[in-house]
């Protein structure tokens, strides 16, 4: 399978992602970048997901319909094109990281998804939906890793 290239302006790959991202600290989502999305592409999706939440995976961000002609997304934005679809804080779009007090840095998976046609979610997806949902549509992705604690 193809490779998309994901990074930020931001921060690096397995680095810690700055205060101003996280929910006590702005809850801005961050600036993401992203080349090599295949020719077929209809749309793209953005999941950023946290696996060392108690409820593992966590959603922190959804966004389906993105613009496969887009490159990326500034800081606090929504992605070109996009549907923001509610995350697990309850609320809609971006939710910044807010790990529990003394726990061990969490990691906060970026991933942007090529897919040749649209999936179908229900209203209110989990992480777990999105993933069952790509199964087949998937033509290409890319990741990158952040990580925060308090």
């Amino acid at each position: 399978m193809a490779g998309i290239m994901l990074r930020s302006t931001a921060f690096n790959d397995h680095d810690l992602l700055p205060p101003r991202f996280a929910r006590e600290g702005g809850n801005v989502s961050p600036p993401l970048e992203w080349a090599d999305v295949p020719a077929p592409t209809t749309e793209l999706v953005l999941l950023v997901e946290d696996p060392d939440a108690g409820k593992a995976p966590f959603l922190h961000w959804l966004v389906t319909g993105i613009d496969p002609q887009s490159r990326g997304v500034g800081e606090g934005e929504a992605p070109p094109g996009g549907r923001e679809w509610p995350n697990d804080f309850g609320g809609t779009g971006w939710g910044g990281p807010h790990p529990p007090r003394h726990e061990d840095p969490h990691r906060y998976f970026f991933r942007l998804y090529a897919l040749e046609k649209p999936i179908d979610l229900p209203d209110a997806p989990q992480a777990t939906d999105v993933h069952e949902a790509l199964v087949d549509h998937e033509i290409a992705s890319g990741n990158m890793v952040g990580t925060f604690y308090r």
